[in-house]
């Protein structure tokens, strides 16, 4: 072996470094996750940290010295992708985006550079994937640009580095991570020795320049970002865009954020011109809802602090064969197994002897308690073969003993149902008392069990 190189084995889901192979993982216990790499042992770094270069000397300073300004976050002026982030592009941030081919990464990234070019504040989009006459002829179906944004195609980190440092852009774009490399790594790119090095030097420019970077990460087909789970860990932001690829929407969530919340999300549409803002998402989920059908209602779910509507479908029928199917899209398959069997013991419903499936309406992933009594009420209206009336809404957490517990924000929850027209919510009736100031034209009914809540909306 070349002198000053070695070979080591790291993990491919934590990023866990080992001088031998092993089948599980000591620092995530995943199973057969070690892939072999050559290493070189001979670099060193520069001996400055991020901190000294950011502030210009390596003395600590005092808390109460450090100003804080809105200057400090750059505006992108989508609105969606602002709320996602806490307010705007923090100068000095690094920031994660991820999500499957072809999603609209690299389609909302230029769309981001195209708003701050014509603020004049100079971009710098590297790109290792495609030319340079590709990102043009995506450009000109996204809109007109400015002189500020340029484009650099290049894949060498240390050409990177230096054109970073000699053109001090305030924004910078990496599409991809998993396609940079670096002479001092001799492993492959895209490696797990090669992605840690790129994301390492990314994140001293960031910190030292003070320049907000963006890099584009390849997920693997369990959705992670591909490369180790420390990548994660090492930038400020992490987004991951989720949706079908032939589904019109797109959802952008906030899995990490150092600068807000980690809870809030944002919603766009794919058209030719690129992703446009859905303003309104509650009323783009309902869209073509259908009337008079059983075994539909309407949930009211929270995602970090915006509320949304969206139409829970259940379908109930005789089953065939000597064990029932049941499906979830879009929902816990073990949370709707687990109401079935609350229906079964409390309420007395043959279930057992049925096939029973599930669906979130718009392809939204629904993990929230606040949804189990849409799931009740759902599957009961599909098994008796009658309609919930449309103007109804439902939300609230279901226990094993069959009770209707409270849920968070409830006030919130109403207020959206009355802004698109609903007349009737059905809430825990625990949270009633929370719903202090109910919006004229909507009636609220609280429930103790979800037996109640049959009798007053399934008659």
């Amino acid at each position: 072996m070349a002198k000053g190189k070695s070979t080591v084995f790291f993990c491919n889901s934590c990023g866990y470094e080992s001088s031998k192979w092993m089948g599980q993982c000591p620092g995530c216990h995943a199973w057969n996750t070690f892939v072999e790499e050559t290493v070189s042992r001979s670099s060193k770094g520069s001996g400055t940290s991020a901190a000294a270069l950011r502030t210009g000397t390596g003395k600590p300073a005092k808390l109460k010295e450090i100003e804080l300004s809105v200057e400090d976050k750059i505006n992108t002026h989508i609105g969606e992708l602002n709320r996602v982030l806490g307010g705007g592009i923090v100068k000095g941030s690094l920031t994660l985006v991820g999500g499957d081919p072809g999603i609209g990464k690299s389609t909302l990234l230029l769309q981001v550079c195209r708003m701050l070019s014509k603020d004049n504040v100079p971009v710098l989009y590297i790109s290792g994937e495609e030319s340079l006459k590709q990102i043009k002829m995506r450009a000109e179906r996204i809109g007109d640009f400015t002189d500020s944004l340029s484009l650099f195609c290049e894949t060498d980190l240390i050409t990177i580095e230096e054109t970073i440092r000699r053109e001090k852009p305030s924004v910078v774009v990496i599409d991809s991570i998993q396609t940079m490399f670096s002479e001092d790594v001799s492993s492959a790119p895209g490696s797990v020795s090669q992605v840690r090095e790129a994301t390492a030097v990314l994140l001293r420019l960031a910190k030292g320049l003070s320049t907000a970077i963006f890099i584009v990460g390849h997920v693997t087909k369990e959705g992670t970002v591909a490369g180790p789970r420390v990548l994660e860990h090492m930038v400020d932001t992490v987004l991951y865009f989720e949706g079908e690829r032939n589904a019109s929407y797109r959802i952008l969530r906030g899995v990490k954020n150092r600068f807000g919340s980690t809870n809030e999300i944002g919603v766009f549409e794919m058209r030719g011109e690129g992703l446009v803002e859905v303003t309104n998402p509650s009323e783009y989920m309902l869209n073509g809802r259908p009337k008079d059908a059983s075994g539909s209602v309407v949930v009211c779910a929270l995602e970090g602090t915006r509320p949304l509507l969206i139409e829970l479908q259940a379908l109930v029928c005789r089953t065939n064969f000597g064990i029932p199917r049941r499906q979830a899209t879009g929902a816990d398959l073990n949370r709707v197994n687990l109401l079935m069997a609350v229906l079964e013991k409390r309420i007395g419903l043959k279930l057992a002897e049925c096939d029973a499936y599930v669906n979130v309406a718009g392809g939204i992933r629904l993990n929230e308690p606040a949804a189990d009594l849409g799931i009740v009420l759902s599957i009961v209206s599909s098994y008796k073969n009658v309609s919930i009336p449309e103007d109804v809404i439902a939300f609230g957490e279901v226990g094993l003993s069959g009770e209707v517990r409270s849920v968070s924000m409830a006030e919130v929850r109403v207020l959206e149902a009355a802004k698109l027209g609903f007349k009737t919510c059905i809430l825990p009736m625990s949270t009633v008392a929370a719903v202090k100031s109910p919006p004229d034209g909507i009636k609220l009914i609280g429930v103790e069990t979800v037996r109640d809540a049959i009798n007053k909306v399934i008659s």
